[in-house]
């Protein structure tokens, strides 16, 4: 099953075809998002030997909040809304939709509040972008959202990715729409951007892992997907779980034989305070243990880029 959204005009006979209690799509909700996200990656630095970086992925989410409210978006989107329902694409398509100049703007405005909480190699890296040509920006954007990194180097990544992101998701927020599920695949891709999932989130409530949502790198949207199926190939067989912590597992891997793809899953019933980007960032050593098994990543860290 995939999902689409859908304009609000049809809304009436969507919800006729509506076949459970279970939302199929989750569109950000954008209040202290960034600040729950920065909270968390603090607290987890303190006994993570990535210690560091999860320190430094803090600083660009306390700046995304603050960027977040000094600079809202205001776009009507049901016209494309409309436009989209009927072609399949995701209404906020990476790969199809133009990108305005605010995203620049907003990495400028990202730019100027983390400065003064960086140095040294991260310092010059901003100024570096803060130099950088519209075109330039543009054509890092074009190879990131074209899974070209080697073209963006992968301390400048996650500061584009911010920005890109920090946009999709303000506009996301703003989608007049709903979701239904209809038959179809490529549930591996966000279906508002057509991103890939950071990981996995098993809602409070959940009975059998049966709220397991993927959530999306870019938009912050996340969408439903059972536990009991491959996010990335759709198979039901030969699904296998993995923890490092065999007594609370928070965090868990699902790995599929078929495609030989895993995807972390976070328990939030065990730990409310759980955030899909940093205890995803937080766990790299689960993905290190998931690689020698043998297993490729399906997803992507916005704060961790392949290298050049």
């Amino acid at each position: 099953m995939s999902i689409r959204i859908i304009p609000q005009q049809p809304l009436e006979e969507s919800d006729k075809h509506a076949a459970d209690s279970i939302p199929p799509l989750l569109f950000p909700r954008l209040k202290n998002l960034y600040l729950r996200r920065a909270t968390r990656l603090r607290d987890l630095a303190a006994k993570n030997p990535l210690g560091d970086y999860l320190r430094f992925a803090a600083v660009i989410a306390e700046a995304q909040e603050i960027v977040l409210y000094d600079h809202p978006l205001q776009m009507d989107l049901h016209s494309l809304l409309v436009a989209t329902a009927a072609s399949g694409k995701p209404p906020l398509d990476i790969h199809s939709l133009p990108r305005a100049a605010h995203w620049q703007r907003l990495l400028h405005s990202l730019i100027a509040e983390m400065k003064p909480e960086m140095s040294g190699q991260a310092l010059a890296v901003l100024e570096n972008l803060e130099k950088a040509s519209s075109q330039e920006l543009e054509a890092m954007a074009s190879a990131m959202f074209s899974n070209d990194f080697a073209r963006v180097s992968s301390d400048k990544a996650p500061f584009i990715w911010a920005a890109l992101s920090l946009y999709w998701a303000q506009m996301a927020a703003l989608i007049p729409g709903k979701a239904r599920t209809e038959a179809g695949n490529q549930r591996q891709f966000c279906p508002v951007c057509g991103s890939v999932p950071v990981s996995s989130v098993v809602h409070i409530g959940s009975e059998h892992d049966e709220l397991r949502y993927l959530h999306c790198n870019l938009c912050e949207s996340e969408w439903h997907v059972a536990a009991t199926t491959c996010s990335n190939c759709e198979q039901t067989r030969e699904l296998h779980y993995w923890s490092l912590d065999s007594a609370t597992g928070v965090v868990k891997a699902e790995s599929c034989s078929d495609c030989g793809t895993y995807l972390k899953l976070l328990y939030q019933e065990k730990d409310p305070a759980l955030e899909p980007v940093a205890d995803d960032l937080a766990t790299l050593v689960l993905d290190a243990r998931m690689e020698q098994e043998g297993f490729a990543r399906s997803s992507l860290n916005p704060f961790l880029f392949p290298g050049e």
